[in-house]
């Protein structure tokens, strides 16, 4: 059995984090600027569905996923 150690290295690594932020510019070349919830500061990112400005939107990897629901940010440390 052949065992690629690449793959096995990337398997260890960890996924990109979703974030949640309003949209506070867009481009005419198809991004945004997304403010990041929790004073996470902003992004460039791609804008593939075109939200307009000011849309809760979710953020993985540098592109705008989805929309996020307008509900109000709330930090838990445990």
């Amino acid at each position: 059995m052949s065992t690629n150690l690449y793959k096995r290295l990337l398997s260890l690594l960890p996924d990109e984090p979703v974030q949640t932020g309003a949209v506070a510019a867009v481009y005419a070349d198809g991004t945004a600027v997304v403010t990041l919830d929790g004073g996470g500061g902003q992004l460039r990112v791609r804008n593939p569905l075109g939200k307009a400005l000011g849309a809760k939107v979710y953020v993985k990897a540098g592109e705008v996923t989805g929309d996020a629901p307008a509900l109000p940010y709330v930090l838990i440390e445990v």
